[in-house]
Order: C-alpha cells, then sequence, then structure tokens
C-alpha cells in the first residue's frame, strides 16, 4: 500500500483524536480507531498497528494516573486475559471485517441485556478474571472489546481517575497479547506497513493522551459516565450499520 500524503494525514488524525478520547474515557477512543483503519487495511495489518498504537496509549496513560490503579484488579485481569490468550493461539481464528463490526457494535447491547444477578461490575469477587478472560476472547474473536470492558467498569463505584487508570493498566496487557496473536498472522497478508507508520503512531498517541488530562482533571463523575455511555451507543450503533452493509453487499472491506 502507497501511504500518501492524504492517507498519513488520515491516519495522523485519527490516532491523536482516539487517543485524546481514550485519555478522557478509557476506551471508546479504540472503538473508532479500530474502525477506522479498518476502512483501509486489511485485518492482521489493522489489528497490528491498532495493538501497537492502543498499547502506548495505555502505557503511557497508565503511567500518568499509576497512583490510581487497582492492582488487585489488573492482577486478576491478567491471569484470566493470559489463559485466554493460550487457548485461543490453538484456535488461531482471523474474523473477517463483517464480524469485527457487528461485533464492536452489538456487544455493549448484549451486556446490558443480563440480569442483576449477572450484573458485570469489576470490582465483584472473581471478577477480574472472567472479564480478563471474556475480553481477550471477544478481541480476538470480534476484534475489539473495549465497549463490553466499559460495562465492566461503568457498573462499579469506582471514581472516573480509577476506572481510566485500572482499564490503562489492563489494556496495556491485552494489546501486547493482540499484537503477539494477529502478528503471527500478519505475514500470510500482502500488506506491510513500514516501521516509521507505528514509530508515527505511537508518538502521536503519547501526545493525545497527554493532552487529554488536562480534560479529565475538569470533568465531574457524573459526567465521565453520562458522556462515555453516549459515545459507546452512538459509535455502536455505526458499527452495526456498518457490518451490516458488508453482509448485505458481499464487501470484503
Amino acid at each position: 500500500m502507497a501511504f500518501g500524503p492524504a492517507l498519513i494525514a488520515v491516519l495522523a488524525g485519527s490516532v491523536l483524536v482516539t487517543s485524546f478520547l481514550s485519555g478522557i474515557f478509557g476506551m471508546a477512543g479504540g472503538m473508532i480507531l479500530l474502525g477506522v483503519l479498518l476502512l483501509v487495511l486489511d485485518v492482521a495489518p489493522a489489528m497490528v498497528l491498532f495493538g501497537t498504537t492502543q498499547m502506548a496509549s495505555n502505557g503511557w496513560r497508565a503511567f500518568l494516573w499509576r497512583r490510581f490503579v487497582q492492582w488487585p484488579i489488573f492482577a486478576g485481569y491478567l491471569i484470566g486475559s493470559v489463559a485466554a490468550f493460550a487457548l485461543m493461539k490453538v484456535i488461531a481464528f482471523v474474523p473477517d471485517k463483517a464480524t469485527i463490526y457487528l461485533g464492536l457494535g452489538l456487544l455493549p447491547f448484549l451486556a446490558d441485556m443480563l440480569p442483576h444477578s449477572l450484573r458485570l461490575d469489576i470490582t465483584r469477587r472473581g471478577a477480574p478474571v472472567y472479564c480478563g478472560a471474556i475480553i481477550m476472547v471477544l478481541q480476538l474473536l470480534a476484534g475489539a472489546a473495549g465497549n463490553v470492558l466499559d460495562i465492566f467498569f461503568q457498573n462499579s463505584t469506582l471514581d472516573r481517575k480509577t476506572i481510566v487508570a485500572t482499564k490503562a493498566a489492563t489494556q496495556m496487557v491485552a494489546h501486547l497479547l493482540r499484537v503477539a496473536y494477529f502478528g503471527s498472522f500478519a505475514h500470510l497478508m500482502d500488506e506491510s506497513l513500514p516501521w516509521w507508520i507505528y514509530v508515527g503512531a505511537v508518538l502521536t498517541a503519547f501526545a493525545g493522551t497527554s493532552m487529554a488530562a488536562f480534560v479529565l482533571h475538569r470533568m465531574s463523575d457524573a459526567g465521565f459516565r453520562r458522556w462515555s455511555r453516549i459515545i459507546i451507543r452512538s459509535v455502536s450503533l455505526t458499527y452495526v450499520a456498518r457490518g451490516l452493509w458488508l453482509l448485505v453487499t458481499g464487501s470484503p472491506t
């Protein structure tokens, strides 16, 4: 693929804006970035670039807010995600774009339909372990599951800074595993990316994440939760429509 000025500008702008959103809301930006990357790249290269960018963004965000990280939640999440990753490596499945878009769009609504007894709350006993396993499987089967992870945290009583910090720590590891998984398939795609694309994406992600810290400081917990839900629902509906369009038209892109 030829990376002309227009495409580079689109990629850089997308990474900057979505890193800024993720820096405020924790995960919403990642949903948008993956959708943009899938418009211009094949699944495996898009996943590797997405994972690299998000790993950098989440790692920097976790560092900036490190004193708010709930490390017991992180430890449980790590156990569950690594176990699920090992299982998925045996299955070795790469989803198509229609599956990814539909998964991104439908998962938040399905999570909301769960009965209260199965309420997804990251602070419940054992929840971080099965949350890590569920999110990892969904990330590899449906492309991303940040919107479902948002449900686990939005249903808790944690404040906005603790939510953003702890989610960032867990997702830094999750995206590292994503890169390892899809990177093993990327060589099968006739679409390699130059090294400077990754370097530029990482630096841009750092910039967007740093700018977001100023906004998060000034936002209330109520505003944080309200806008998180609005953005997630809006993006989810858009992706459902996109996935259905790909299925109806039979288009691979």
